[in-house]
C-alpha cells in the first residue's frame, strides 16, 4: 500500500474542501488559476527535453482565469471565444518576431499546453459559478477521484488484464472498477443533495452522466501519461509526494471538467 499517497490525499483534500466550501468565486477562481501555474509550469519543463516552449504566453493566459467571474457574464462568452485566436496569433507573433528562432513546433506544443492546463480548468472555474456551482463542482471532483481511488487499489488488488502500453501499471479490472467506484460515490451524494439541500436531481441522470465523465477522466489520465512517455519521464515532478505532480493530479479532472460543465448545463 503507497502510504505517501493516501497521506497526500488526506492532508489535500482538507484544503480543496476548505477552498471551494468557503471561498467565493474570485477567491476559487484565484486558486484555480495557481493550480493551472503549478500545472503548466511541469508541462513545459517536461516538453522543454523536445522544444521551445512559449512559458511566458503560457503563465498569463493562466492568469485570465482570476477574470471570469469579474468579466460581465454577457460578454464572457465573446472574450473566452476570441481567447483562443488571439493566444495563437500571439504566438505566431513570436515566430516573425525571432526570425524563426521560435519554430512552429514551439508554437505547438506551447498552444496545446496553454489548451490542456488553461482553457480546460476554466470550466471548473465555470462549474463553481453556476447556479448551485458549490454543489455541482463537487459531482466533477468525484468523477475524476473516484475513478482514480477505485481504478488504482482494485487494479493493484486484482488486476491481471494490462489496458495500454500507454499506461503499463494500469489493467482493464481498474479501470472498470474505476467507473463503477465514481458512480458509486456521485449517487451517493445525490442521496445528501437531494435529501438534505433540497436538490431534485436524477438518479438515472447522474448515473449516465458519472459513465461518461469518468470514461473522460480515465482518457485524460491516458493523455497525461503519452506525454510523459514521450518525453522520457515518470512523473512530471515530485510536488505532491506518491501522486506526482500537480497535472498528475488534476489530469482527470482537465479532460472531463468541459464534459461535465455542459452536462450540467443541461441539467
Amino acid at each position: 500500500m503507497d502510504i505517501k499517497r493516501i497521506t497526500s490525499g488526506l492532508l489535500g483534500f482538507p484544503l480543496v474542501l476548505l477552498v471551494l466550501l468557503i471561498g467565493n468565486k474570485y477567491i476559487v477562481d484565484f486558486a484555480l488559476a495557481a493550480v493551472a501555474i503549478l500545472a503548466i509550469d511541469e508541462y513545459f519543463n517536461a516538453v522543454s527535453k523536445i522544444c521551445k516552449p512559449i512559458k511566458w504566453v503560457g503563465y498569463l493566459s493562466c492568469l485570465s482565469i482570476c477574470f471570469i467571474h469579474v468579466i460581465p457574464q454577457e460578454s464572457l462568452n465573446i472574450v473566452v471565444t476570441l481567447s483562443v485566436p488571439t493566444i495563437m496569433m500571439i504566438l505566431f507573433a513570436n515566430v516573425i518576431a525571432t526570425d524563426m528562432a521560435i519554430t512552429f513546433k514551439d508554437v505547438a506544443y506551447t498552444f496545446i499546453g496553454i489548451f490542456y492546463a488553461v482553457f480546460f480548468m476554466m470550466f471548473v472555474a465555470f462549474i463553481d459559478g453556476m447556479p448551485n456551482g458549490k454543489i455541482l463542482i463537487w459531482y466533477a471532483l468525484f468523477a475524476a477521484w473516484g475513478t482514480d481511488i477505485f481504478a488504482f487499489f482494485i487494479g493493484m488488488k486484482f488486476g491481471k488484464h494490462k489496458f495500454s502500453k500507454v499506461s503499463p501499471k494500469k489493467s482493464i479490472e481498474g479501470c472498470v472498477a474505476g467507473t463503477i467506484g465514481a458512480v458509486a460515490m456521485m449517487l451517493i451524494y445525490t442521496y445528501f443533495a437531494n435529501t438534505y439541500w433540497n436538490m431534485n436531481f436524477s438518479y438515472e441522470y447522474i448515473a449516465m452522466i458519472g459513465v461518461i465523465l469518468s470514461l473522460m477522466g480515465q482518457i485524460g489520465d491516458f493523455a497525461a501519461s503519452s506525454i510523459k512517455r514521450y518525453v522520457g519521464i515518470k512523473d512530471y515532478s515530485n510536488l505532491i509526494p506518491g501522486h506526482g505532480g500537480m497535472l498528475d493530479r488534476i489530469d482527470s479532472l482537465l479532460f472531463l471538467a468541459p464534459f461535465a460543465y455542459a452536462f450540467f448545463t443541461l441539467m
